[in-house]
Parts: structure tokens; C-alpha cells; sequence
């Protein structure tokens, strides 16, 4: 039978000879079966090894979980696993050794904080009944504690009492002027306690807190401690200011108004006064007379004196009248602000401290005095350094 043109070409059947042709169009084409996996086969497969885990140690080898597999249930050959490891289980879960039952830790207990209060309670409340105290702990002495008990070295004592500073009380104590409790101290270094009694020569020093106290001078008032003549002194505008026994830093003339400051702080006093520290004082002078201008030039280039050159540090005039002049100095030498004038043809009217070692007399009236602010201190310590 001859094949038309435009008629489907026949199928062939899967597995036939080339040449020959179906002979039903709607016969499905044989399917290719999958060969049967033998008993043989399968025990083959068994008995390969599969081991992807690396050797752990060189003597112990980490537990295996053992894999198996059944016989194939029907023809399709499929296989049904039945490994021990559940799916998606973690490696970690493993026992670590072989062959050993590992136990979980048991679970720590928690405290119970009610039941130690209430025990704690109860025995308080017996040791009350029965009269007993608990035992105290012995309290721990900061520094300043044991500066206030009594570890304080001897020569800052001494400088605290206001004799001298700490470097002459070291000279004091290795010449055996000072004793403590009726025996003689050479040893520097040497502490003592505020009962002790600390004497030089027939003095006996107490051992004070430094104060600082600054006055606003007024005149006819004179720099002293005590005046066998019963002028007006300058200890009388700040007795009973406190119980120490404060004393004044320098001095200022009986007609010269203006900060002064009073300490019992030995060392303190020592570098205010000395000439080497250069602490400056600033004064305002009233003359008697306009201040001609060559002769601010000349005290600016600085004039000889009967005891040496002085040059101020600073000079201006204060106002439009030239009769008020500012100047500030360091030396301490006496008189030295009104020879100075004096040796230019001037007599000083008025003569007012307004500045000593940084301080002012700000908000300080005339005759008042005031204690130092800690800030005032620390710069006055500054200064002296």
C-alpha cells in the first residue's frame, strides 16, 4: 500500500527493527523496566565501607552511628532506611564516648533568699534575747584618718604651729631643739600624735589647721602683733576671727590702707615674703601733684635709690589728672613705694594696696576681713611655688 503524500508517518515501536511499522495507532510505546536488584547485589553494597569523618585522635576514634538498610520491598527496587540518627539531628548529639552512658548534670538548685533572711532574723533575735552583740568589723582608717590620728611627721608639726617652715624644722630637729613628750627628737622622719607635747625650747607648739585670712586695712592702724605704746593694732580688727593664732604676711605703714593678709601657715609666710618668688603688689598712689610725663619716663627706665636700682613692673596713670598713679612692684623693700615718689620731687597723699599675690579686695570693705576661698588657695599655693 502506497503512502500518500500529506497522511502522518507511521510510529515505530520502541524496540523494533528499523523497517517495520506499528500496526496500531494507539499503541503506547513499551517501557523500558529497571533491572532487579539480587540478594547478591545488595549484601555487595552492604559491605562497602563509607566513612567521611576524619580521625579525631590517634588512639580514640569518635563513636559511628550505625546506618542499615532493608531488602527492597518490591520490584522498583526501593529501599527503606533505618538508621538509629533521627532526621536533621546535630552531630553533637552524639555520646562522646563509645560503649559509656553519659548522665545529664543535675540541675543547680536556686537559693532561696526568703528562708536565709528569715534564719538570719531568727538568730539576730536570739543573740538579743540572750544579750549577745554581733562582732563588729574593725573600721578600715582612711589617710586622712590616720593623719588625724596622729601619723603626722614631725616637721610639718612644727610648720603647722607656725615656727618656721618644713625645711628649717628638719635644722630644728637634727640640732635636738625640739622634744616630744620631755625626750629629744633627732630622727627625721619621726611622726607623732596629737596627744603628744611637742615643745621648743620652753614653747610648747600646737599643731594647727592653716587659715587664711585676708583684711582690708584701714588707717592709723599699725602692722604688729602687740604694741607696748597702746596704739591701734592691726590684730585688734580680726580677734576672735578664730581659735587659731594667726599673725600677718609683711607690713604696711600706719597711714597705708589695703590687703593684708594674715596666716599661721609658716611656710606660706616664708615664700609671700622672700624676694626670690617676686610676688607682686599692686598700689594706687594720690600725690600731691600732677605727674609729669618725663618722669614717668624715667620711672619706666627705672631710678637708682640709696639701697639699689628699682623698675617697677608696671606704672599708668589711674586718671585724667595725672595726680592717681597705679603701680605694681615686686620688691619688698620698706617704704619703697613712697621713697620712690619722694626721690622724684612727689609727696604721696594716699597710698591703698589693692592687689597682693593675686588677691583682690573686691566686695571687701574698709576694716572688714574675710576667710580665703578654697579657689583663692589653690592659686596662692600656685603663685608661691
Amino acid at each position: 500500500m502506497e503512502e500518500k503524500k500529506g497522511d502522518k508517518p507511521k510510529t515505530r515501536q520502541f524496540g523494533a527493527k528499523r523497517g517495520t511499522r506499528s500496526t496500531a495507532k494507539t499503541e503506547k510505546p513499551a517501557t523500558r523496566t529497571r533491572r532487579k536488584v539480587s540478594d547478591k547485589d545488595f549484601e555487595e553494597e552492604k559491605s562497602v565501607k563509607r566513612s567521611f569523618r576524619k580521625t579525631t585522635s590517634t588512639t580514640e576514634k569518635a563513636p559511628r552511628t550505625k546506618r542499615s538498610f532493608s531488602k527492597p520491598k518490591d520490584e522498583g527496587g526501593e529501599r527503606q532506611f533505618t538508621g538509629t540518627r533521627k532526621f536533621g539531628a546535630k552531630r553533637t548529639e552524639r555520646p562522646a564516648f563509645k560503649g559509656k552512658d553519659i548522665e545529664a548534670a543535675p540541675r543547680k538548685k536556686r537559693r532561696d533568699v526568703t528562708a536565709e533572711s528569715e534564719i538570719l532574723s531568727e538568730i539576730v533575735a536570739r543573740r538579743q534575747r540572750e544579750g549577745r552583740t554581733s562582732p563588729q568589723k574593725q573600721k578600715v582608717l582612711s589617710l586622712t584618718d590616720n593623719e588625724n590620728q596622729g601619723l603626722v611627721r614631725l616637721n610639718k608639726y612644727i610648720a603647722n604651729a607656725g615656727i618656721c617652715s618644713r625645711r628649717e624644722a628638719d635644722v630644728l630637729i637634727t640640732t635636738g631643739a625640739i622634744s616630744v613628750n620631755d625626750e629629744i627628737v633627732t630622727e627625721l622622719g619621726y611622726k607623732v600624735r596629737p596627744t603628744d607635747v611637742v615643745r621648743y625650747g620652753d614653747h610648747i607648739l600646737q599643731n594647727e589647721k592653716p587659715v587664711y585670712l585676708l583684711l582690708n586695712k584701714p588707717k592709723d592702724y599699725i602692722t604688729t602683733t602687740d604694741d607696748e605704746r597702746g596704739r591701734k593694732n592691726v590684730m585688734d580688727l580680726v580677734r576672735g576671727a578664730c581659735k587659731e593664732r594667726i599673725y600677718p604676711v609683711g607690713r604696711l605703714d600706719k597711714n597705708t590702707t589695703g590687703l593684708l593678709l594674715f596666716t599661721n601657715d609658716g611656710d606660706m609666710t616664708k615664700k609671700l615674703t622672700h624676694p626670690k618668688h617676686g610676688i607682686e603688689k599692686t598700689y594706687s598712689a594720690e600725690l600731691n601733684k600732677k605727674f609729669a610725663n618725663i618722669d614717668m619716663c624715667a620711672l619706666r627706665e627705672g631710678i637708682e635709690l640709696e639701697d639699689g636700682v628699682i623698675t617697677p613692673d608696671e606704672v599708668e596713670y589711674v586718671d585724667e589728672s595725672k595726680k592717681v598713679i597705679g603701680i605694681t612692684i615686686h620688691s619688698g623693700k620698706n617704704r619703697i613705694v613712697r621713697r620712690i615718689f619722694e626721690f622724684l620731687g612727689y609727696e604721696v597723699v594716699k597710698l591703698d594696696r589693692v592687689v597682693f599675690a593675686g588677691l583682690t579686695k573686691k566686695d571687701l570693705p574698709r576694716g572688714k576681713w574675710r576667710f580665703l576661698t578654697q579657689a583663692e588657695i589653690n592659686i596662692l599655693k600656685m603663685t608661691v611655688k
